[in-house]
């Protein structure tokens, strides 16, 4: 097969959406090469899960993260549960994608998210990132956004696009696609 390959990476912090992978499918209808996306998505660390939880119950913060009982879990359980929901996560993502004609691939990823995403677009030779995420208003002010970090250390595109809102309500509150 001759047929070049247009390929991009995708950052995800949370499950795509229907409306999600039409949009990102939607953003290479006119691109003539095939097009693969591979998907990234990080799998929370069981141990600042814990922390987290634990500094939220310390804080006397009654809604924290969903009930985690200590008494019969260890870190590697809360682990395996947490590697599990991802992947089912990220089998879901994939089957959206795929739904819309997409051809993707994807990966769950427990390092940096950055540096993961550098090192799939180094690794695919990808000609562009694409982050969906939620709404970070104050990371994003202070440029510690995931978006910000990945124009600073990686040498494609980068277009930023929030997770379960469409293109016109991105716009519309100035928050969301952030440009390449």
């Amino acid at each position: 097969m001759n047929e070049s390959t247009y390929d991009v990476v995708l950052l995800i912090e949370q499950p795509l959406s229907r409306q999600d992978a039409v949009q990102v499918r939607g953003l290479h209808d006119e691109v003539e090469e095939h097009v693969r996306y591979h998907v990234l998505l990080p799998v929370e660390d069981a141990a600042a899960r814990v922390e987290s939880a634990m500094d939220s119950l310390a804080a006397s913060e009654v809604l924290a993260s969903p009930a985690l009982v200590m008494d019969d879990m260890n870190l590697e359980d809360v682990q395996r549960d947490l590697l599990e929901r991802a992947r089912e996560e990220l089998t879901g993502c994939l089957k959206r994608l795929s739904d819309t004609g997409a051809d993707a691939v994807g990966e769950i990823v427990s390092v940096d998210p950055i540096d993961a995403l550098a090192a799939k677009v180094a690794a695919v030779d990808g000609r562009e990132a694409i982050i969906l995420t939620r709404p970070h208003v104050v990371s994003e002010f202070f440029h510690l956004d995931w978006t910000s970090r990945a124009r600073r250390k990686i040498g494609v595109p980068v277009l930023h696009l929030l997770e379960h809102e469409n293109f016109d309500e991105q716009a519309g509150g100035g928050e969301g696609v952030s440009g390449m």
